[in-house]
């Protein structure tokens, strides 16, 4: 495995530019190396007419590898798996669980590990991102995904996991650096924090049907060379649960699926009571 070549001249029109600071962000151009990303957050439930109201914690980590490809492409490759958790009195992810009762139903439910792979096939169109320089020496890259696709779980086949016919679904990343670290060329990987916001339907788990309304995700965010970047107590779940997860692949081992996929091949519908 080598260094892969990438530009450090600030130049925010440049699909190249961004393509190579994007990766310094969200891994290290070093294909020897693996990056860490650890975010942490709470889950919120949206209900018509109602004020919002957080209803489980969450821990989840990326553990991402950049490979060179032939013709000068970067292919990047991931693990991903989030953790539900409880709440702590100040409405901050705290410990992990595997039962959640649904404060709407008063159901007790499984709550999964949400197990994730490669999320890395893209369209190739230029790469150009929205950045903003907040201050002369910290810039903002915005990445924002907005989808509306079939959804997995069909209401007919899964009445009480499914949300409905299409899965909507919204995630924003914001990244705060350094320009002084993009511009640096020893910097295989920049330094960052952030945040990460998602709007989801009901988790199929949550057994809400199409009941209205649906769960946003608010959370903070930052990555490391090393496992150690995470919080000792989600270290040890994973090491006891998914030691696979916390090393990064180290080549392209097969499609993506998205959470809701994974769910509609590994669950059978619960009956409607």
């Amino acid at each position: 495995m080598a260094v892969i070549p990438f530009e450090t001249r600030i130049d925010f029109v440049s699909p190249r530019w961004n393509r190579d600071a994007w990766a310094r962000i969200q891994a290290d151009m070093d294909s020897s190396k693996e990056r860490i990303c650890y975010c942490t957050g709470n889950i919120i439930a949206v209900r018509p007419g109602e004020v919002l109201k957080p209803i489980l914690g969450f821990h989840t980590f990326l553990a991402t590898r950049l490979l060179p490809l032939p013709d000068g492409n970067i292919r990047r490759v991931n693990k991903e798996v989030i953790f539900y958790a409880n709440l702590t009195r100040l409405a901050q992810a705290g410990e992990i669980v595997d039962r959640w009762r649904n404060p709407f139903s008063e159901t007790l439910i499984l709550a999964p590990e949400d197990f994730r792979g490669d999320r890395s096939s893209l369209p190739k169109i230029p790469l150009i991102f929205p950045w903003q320089d907040l201050d002369g020496e910290t810039l903002t890259l915005a990445t924002d995904m907005h989808l509306n696709y079939p959804n997995p779980l069909q209401p007919d086949k899964w009445p009480r996991e499914s949300a409905g016919p299409k899965a909507q679904v919204t995630e924003m990343m914001r990244y705060f650096v350094k320009r002084r670290d993009l511009e640096n060329p020893a910097l295989t990987a920049v330094p960052y924090v952030g945040t990460w916001h998602r709007i989801s339907p009901w988790l199929p788990w949550m057994l809400m049907g199409q009941t209205p309304g649906h769960c946003m995700y608010t959370s903070t965010m930052t990555a490391s060379d090393s496992i150690a970047v995470l919080p000792k107590a989600v270290r040890e779940y994973a090491e006891k649960n998914c030691p696979q997860m916390l090393t990064a692949p180290t080549e392209d081992y097969g499609p993506s699926h998205s959470s809701l996929e994974l769910y509609s091949r590994q669950q059978t519908p619960v009956a409607v009571a």
